[in-house]
């Protein structure tokens, strides 16, 4: 049964959509409403006749578009992964074939490319971020980013600017207030620079380009501050030989070198 259009009419909410009426008997009534671009494509006009097969169709082609639309204004605020869009028209309630459509479509216009968005991405962290490149990797991963193009985009992020960075966040935190010794300092900054996802050359070179940064009158006043609280702390239970001990194997357990505790506890003694 073929049914014609009987007048087009721009939808006053949106002027890239329109209304399409047919012909009823003497008058005409509403029948679906499409966005311009079905319109163009398939040159809807007064008088065209159609068939119900090819209105389903019309129908059919505006819920994907606009839900393509809908794709699009998510990607308007920041590049997206491939599962990043998917993930968010599932959100949607868009049927899964369509879901296929949008996401082929958005792929061939270069809409959506998993790896232009990793090297992006790891640039980004690189730029704005403290963290290594094995924290870097698994952000991605999560967005959907398989692990091969996860791997190719942390290529940029070599030994030398991972060095740099981990280098001026240890000397930063190297030089808090923090009453520990030095030794304990780095074993802390060791374990922090793994969680951030710095590869283990990287940190071990780190590390050892700091060792000679010891602060020797910041070294004697943490082992001061330490050995003072093991005093406080003990003491209730021992005293004389046995709380010495207890506390050099406190502090000793704390990084401390064997000459600076023994040091303290000659001065306390001899106190």
């Amino acid at each position: 049964m073929l049914t014609r259009i009987s007048r087009i009419t721009t939808q006053k909410k949106s002027n890239q959509r329109y209304n399409i009426y047919v012909v009823e008997g003497e008058s005409d009534r509403y029948a679906f409403s499409v966005d311009e671009a079905i319109l163009v494509e398939f040159g809807l006009r007064k008088g065209l006749e159609l068939d119900q097969a090819t209105v389903e169709l019309l129908i059919q082609k505006d819920t994907i578009q606009k839900s393509y639309l809908s794709a699009i204004n998510y990607l308007s605020y920041r590049m997206r992964t491939r599962k990043e869009i998917y993930d968010y028209l599932v959100k949607k309630e868009v049927e899964h074939e369509h879901i296929d459509v949008i996401i082929d479509r958005l792929t061939r216009e270069g809409l959506i490319n998993d790896e232009q968005f990793a090297e992006a991405f790891t640039n980004t962290r690189i730029n704005t971020t403290s963290k290594g490149p094995q924290l870097v990797k698994r952000e991605l991963i999560e967005k959907g980013v398989s692990a091969n193009i996860a791997d190719n985009a942390i290529a940029l992020y070599t030994y030398d600017t991972q060095f740099e960075k981990a280098l001026k966040w240890v000397n930063k935190k190297l030089g808090s207030s923090k009453k520990d010794s030095f030794n304990k300092k780095l074993e802390q900054l060791r374990i922090t620079l793994m969680q951030k996802g710095f590869t283990s050359d990287v940190i071990s070179d780190v590390l050892a380009s700091v060792s000679d940064n010891r602060d020797d009158s910041a070294e004697w006043e943490s082992v001061v501050y330490q050995g003072e609280k093991f005093f406080r702390k003990y003491s209730s239970k021992y005293n004389g030989y046995e709380l010495n001990m207890k506390v050099k194997e406190a502090l000793y357990r704390k990084g401390f070198q064997i000459d600076l505790i023994n040091k303290f506890i000659e001065d306390v003694a001899g106190d």
